[in-house]
């Protein structure tokens, strides 16, 4: 039986990873088949080779019964094939409609028919159920509404051949909603869908059936979801049993770490005040824009303030600068890895000690190269970040990993007295999830006092020790622990004219 796109026997080997090997699978019309694995497991290399990133070593991408060799993008943009990556790939300082119309904005003798294009950004925006100003810079807009852009920009090219790699990661759940039902009606019309998802629930709703991928090799198919349960999916993704993906430990706290008191910025007009004590992790929930990571960026030092101090337990004077953050103990890891995070052109090693080459000077000037290997070294073991060598760079790494890197840099901080950490899972994987709450628990033990902002309800009521929300800039809400679940939190986070979803049992 010839399918319409089929994956034969695809391999493909980078400097000491074998990244694909043998793997084969096939998708028809009308289908949508999930893909899932660990961060590393080669989902997104396929991905790669489907949209003619990455050439095979071997192997065959048949199409619609004919073979086909994709040595760059536009070969497989020609082909009918749209690929909607984990790592935005737009634009920032163009307007929505150009990223939109990029290289087919409609002309008259030379010139840019202007007027047509923002009807027609406008006109289809609207039809596919998204309320972005089509004149919006994307540098503009929240990393959603980005995704969204390149949701619509697959979707608009009426491709035949749709590949989706974590595509809800930043969105909230109406955007999310937006996208599931673009998706049925691109399955209703004949499409072939690839979706990349580490959030089960999205699998089993919208998924015909899968492939599990681990460390490049295809271990498992399956055609009918209904006959497999999430447990049996976990299993095959990371080779074992994951009971308790957040294996909770009550703890005693300390002291009074760090004090906001007053904070108020341009995207924060309400001044915030609370506080975070040593050993504690406290979680800050609310939808998509509802000034999160704003507040985060105000104590920080990243973003100008209006009002307002940020104190440390044990340092005079009000921290106002990313430096004095730092050196004071107090560091952030940001939502948008790509943008704020890693430094692309360097190595693993590089970017994990970049913060704390101060600590490896020798005489003032030389850095001690054996003591910045030792610690890049330990950190990849420790949090299991699949790469060849610390030499490699960053960028040939997944998502997974790379957010790995980013909090290894900060686990590396010698002084660390206040982690921040911005959604600290997106993107990755069930089992890597729990080496990173393993990790925040360990800080916590410490005397750290953690801070995390999730978007993920469940992780925050199975983290966090005390539940803050947010709504439209201000903070709406605390909760302790005891007394958090899923409805309490959600009347806080959303806007007093919203509707309250029930209360839904937390689970693993």
């Amino acid at each position: 039986m010839s399918h319409f796109l089929e994956f034969r026997s695809i391999t493909k080997t980078f400097p000491g990873v074998k990244a694909l090997s043998d793997v084969s699978f096939a998708v028809d019309r009308g289908q949508v088949h999930g893909l899932l694995g660990e961060n590393g497991a080669g989902k997104s290399t396929l991905l790669k080779i489907l949209g003619g990133e990455y050439i095979p070593d071997g192997g065959q991408v048949m199409l619609d019964g004919t073979e086909r060799h994709f040595t760059r993008s536009r070969d497989s943009i020609d082909a009918g094939i749209a690929i909607i990556h984990q790592e935005l790939q737009y634009v920032p300082e163009l307007t929505v409609m150009e990223n939109l119309l990029l290289g087919h904005l409609p002309t008259r003798f030379g010139f840019v028919r202007r007027g047509e294009a923002i009807r027609w950004t406008r006109d289809n925006l609207q039809r596919l159920g998204v309320d972005i100003d089509p004149l919006a810079r994307l540098i503009d807009l929240s990393i959603g509404q980005r995704q969204m852009v390149e949701i619509c920009k697959a979707v608009l090219r009426d491709a035949t051949v749709i590949a989706l790699d974590e595509p809800t990661s930043s969105l909230s759940h109406r955007e999310s909603e937006i996208l599931f039902r673009m998706i049925r009606d691109l399955k209703a019309r004949g499409k072939a869908l690839i979706y990349i998802s580490h959030r089960l629930e999205e699998i089993f709703e919208l998924c015909d059936g899968c492939t599990i991928f681990r460390d490049g090799r295809k271990v498992a198919e399956h055609h009918d979801l209904s006959q497999i349960t999430r447990d049996q999916l976990v299993q095959g993704m990371v080779g074992r049993e994951i009971k308790d993906i957040f294996d909770y430990k009550p703890r005693a706290l300390g002291e009074v770490a760090m004090t906001v008191q007053n904070l108020s910025g341009k995207k924060v007009p309400t001044p915030a005040t609370f506080s975070v004590r040593k050993g504690e992790i406290l979680g800050f929930f609310g939808l998509v824009g509802a000034g999160r990571s704003e507040l985060m960026r105000l104590i920080y030092g990243a973003d100008v303030r209006a009002t307002g101090t940020v104190e440390l337990d044990g340092i005079k004077g009000n921290i106002t600068s990313i430096s004095q953050a730092i050196h004071s103990g107090l560091v952030l890891c940001p939502e948008d890895r790509k943008q704020e995070g890693i430094v692309p052109g360097r190595s693993v090693s590089e970017n994990i000690n970049i913060s704390c080459r101060r600590h490896y000077r020798r005489a003032h000037f030389f850095v001690n190269d054996s003591a910045e290997a030792g610690t890049a070294e330990g950190y990849i073991k420790l949090l299991r970040i699949k790469t060849p060598s610390r030499h490699q760079e960053i960028r040939f790494l997944s998502g997974g990993n790379q957010q790995k890197a980013i909090l290894a840099r900060w686990l590396a901080e010698q002084d660390l007295r206040v982690l921040i950490i911005d959604e600290p899972t997106r993107g990755i994987d069930v089992g890597a999830k729990n080496e990173i709450y393993q990790v925040l628990y360990g800080l916590a033990e410490k005397g750290v006092a953690v801070i995390m902002v999730s978007s993920e309800l469940p992780e925050v009521l199975g983290v966090s020790d005390r539940i803050i929300t947010m709504c439209q800039g201000r903070i709406t809400g605390e909760l302790n622990r005891t007394d958090a679940n899923e409805r309490n939190v959600l009347t806080l986070a959303l806007p007093v004219s919203a509707p309250t979803p029930a209360a839904a049992p937390v689970t693993a």
